[in-house]
């Protein structure tokens, strides 16, 4: 459920204390959408990066991390909402499964697999 992300907040602030330029991300592109989700993970867009004209960075806090590189604005944008929402769906399955410790890390393992193999 989308409701579950919010911006990131201290994305500037954090750039900085890093020595990075401000709105710059991790792959040297600037950083025009930086989404965090409640149960614990993060998505970043940029554009202009050192490698591709976009790449899209994820990670599920003491999961995964995932970065993959685009040409086109437009499919950047839709992998980015297609990311997010595999990334929600998957930590509120998670969250459904408390109480599950087996059954929450079989889940996340084969779910961060998944979407590392669809978003290549």
């Amino acid at each position: 459920m989308t409701d579950n992300w919010e911006p990131f907040a201290g994305a500037q602030d954090k750039a900085k204390e890093a020595g990075a330029e401000a709105g710059r991300g991790s792959e040297g592109g600037h950083i025009f959408r930086d989404e965090t989700h409640v149960l614990g993970a993060r998505i970043t867009l940029e554009r202009e990066c050192h490698v591709a004209p976009y790449a899209i960075t994820c990670g599920i806090y003491g999961w995964m991390f995932h970065t993959c590189f685009l040409g086109e604005e437009g499919k950047a944008v839709e992998r980015y909402e297609a990311m997010k929402a595999l990334i929600g769906d998957l930590l509120e399955r998670a969250e459904g499964l408390s109480g599950d410790e087996e059954g929450q890390r079989r889940l996340m393992m084969d779910g961060c697999a998944q979407l590392v193999e669809r978003f290549q």
